[in-house]
């Protein structure tokens, strides 16, 4: 099968997922690294930001990252298989703008 438009998009975007798990992967290291050996008293903090929140927010966004390359692994699963563009709920093509927009999609703006 010859290479459809997309994937060369998709791929970069699961490029640009992968280096940005690594850097929040270092940054949560340098973060515990950081804080071991500080006597931060996280519910007092003058600050305003606690430790266990910059912590949550890191670990939130390290999530939703991981989310969005499982999604972009599947829309380039669907174009090796054929179906990418296609919408799971009605079959119908998937508008070409709504790809665009949003390339992972995986149903038309209806469904």
């Amino acid at each position: 099968m010859a290479d459809h438009p997309a994937k060369a998009r998709l791929l970069a975007e699961r490029a640009h997922l992968l280096a940005r798990l690594e850097e929040l992967g270092a940054d949560m290291t340098r973060f515990f690294e950081t804080s071991v050996d500080s006597n931060a008293d996280d519910e007092h903090d003058p600050e305003g930001q606690t430790i266990a929140y910059e912590r949550a927010q890191l670990a939130a966004i390290t999530e939703q990252t991981r989310a969005h390359l499982a999604e972009v692994d599947a829309a380039l699963d669907r174009v090796e298989t054929g179906i990418y563009g296609i919408c799971e709920v009605c079959g119908e093509p998937i508008p070409t703008g709504r790809l665009e927009a949003r390339p992972t999609a995986r149903a038309c703006v209806t469904h």
